[in-house]
């Protein structure tokens, strides 16, 4: 019999929901008309959850993220670290 350690890694799936959630909310914005990206940009400097439509829940769904974990794996993925 092999006895195999198994990890599992908090992180990972936190960093995958972010993303869906981050993902959600964008088409939400985008299928409203909105630019996403700049009003995903305008909460994220404010906090203002008036940024985010609550189409789809979207606004409900965003602040379930917190700001700073969401900014630290935005700046992590764009430096490729």
């Amino acid at each position: 019999m092999l006895d195999r350690t198994m990890t599992f890694s908090i992180g990972n799936e936190k960093e995958r929901e972010m993303k869906q959630i981050l993902t959600a909310v964008y088409d939400a914005l985008r299928e409203k008309g909105y630019n996403p990206i700049n009003q995903i940009v305008g909460y994220l400097l404010s906090e203002d959850p008036t940024y985010i439509t609550t189409h789809n829940n979207a606004r409900s769904l965003i602040r379930k993220i917190d700001r700073d974990e969401l900014l630290r794996a935005l700046v992590q993925c764009y430096l490729n670290n």
